[in-house]
């Protein structure tokens, strides 16, 4: 029989409860963020392709690029995927062999510009408030109100030599001031560092400091740089080459747009002749801006996707 009188619970005959162990989580490695970005992915395909159909150009292409001893005005067939141009030439074959030189030159373009940028931005930026400083800075400014366009006519208008080596050159001195500029940003907020003091401490030298100690903490910043300066590569060449300053002995699509234009390809109905090469150029730039997008997800953590 209850008699209505509540016993207390002694709360040392509860069981008690294991506590939950957090799973160890590491985080995500570069390529896995890149990759999972939808955007970067769509660029990495892409230009995947790209760099397939240059490295095995001789084997997709039917013809050489520079060969001309076709009948003109061809239309698509068989033979001719694309048909051909005025002066004889496949242009299904030209447009395969001119994704080599886009991406040569995007490649070494891009290389040399973020190799000046690099030098400049993070010396100068180490070297805050010093006459050193103040001279890369003083360079730097200059680089960024020079219009660029008419500075790289001038330079490759006036060369007595034209070929890939003299457009690479012209691109990079022409193309890193805006990426020093935000390489000094970021080496002034790291070089106040615990592990930059310790280095100094050490007697270690500026050089190893700079580009052994600081430089891998700027790694996604760096490669930023590099995709960037890679994509304008690629439209100063075509836009270069469109007005009839790239190197005439080789084949790139920027050339196959000047032939086009010095031709009158739309007034002859050539359409395709103008059309293919601007859409495989705007599909390139595309595939590297996409991969822009991965690349930020490395330095920036609230931009990356569940």
């Amino acid at each position: 029989m209850s008699t209505g009188v509540v016993q207390p619970i002694d709360r040392a005959d509860l069981p008690v409860e294991a506590p939950l162990e957090e799973a160890p989580t590491t985080p995500p490695r570069w390529y896995a963020l890149v990759w999972g970005n939808r955007k970067a992915r769509v660029g990495i395909v892409l230009l995947g392709f790209f760099v397939l159909v240059a490295v095995l150009a001789p084997v997709i292409a039917p013809y050489d690029g520079a060969r001309t001893d076709f009948e003109a005005l061809l239309p698509p067939s068989a033979a001719h995927p694309l048909g051909t141009t005025t002066q004889g030439g496949d242009i299904f074959s030209q447009l395969v062999y001119g994704s080599r030189t886009s991406l040569l030159v995007g490649l070494f373009g891009g290389l040399f510009a973020t190799a000046i940028a690099l030098v400049v931005g993070l010396v100068s930026g180490y070297k805050e408030g010093t006459v050193v400083d103040d001279l890369l800075s003083f360079v730097t400014n200059v680089a960024l109100v020079v219009p660029v366009l008419p500075l790289m006519i001038v330079l490759v208008a006036y060369s007595d030599v034209r070929g890939l080596p003299l457009l690479v050159f012209v691109i990079g001195i022409t193309s890193w001031a805006g990426h020093a500029r935000a390489k000094r940003s970021q080496i002034i907020t790291l070089r106040n560092r615990d592990f930059v003091t310790a280095a100094k401490f050490s007697g270690e030298s500026t050089f190893r400091i700079v580009f052994r100690e600081i430089m891998p903490s700027m790694t996604s910043l760096v490669a930023a740089g590099f995709v960037g300066a890679a994509t304008g590569a690629i439209g100063a060449e075509a836009g270069l080459s469109f007005l009839g300053l790239g190197d005439p002995s080789s084949i790139s699509w920027g050339t196959m747009l000047y032939q086009a234009n010095a031709q009158g390809a739309v007034a002859q109905g050539l359409w395709i002749w103008v059309l293919v090469p601007g859409l495989t150029l705007a599909l390139l730039i595309t595939s590297l801006t996409f991969i822009n997008f991965g690349v930020d997800l490395l330095s920036n953590p609230h931009l990356r996707e569940e």
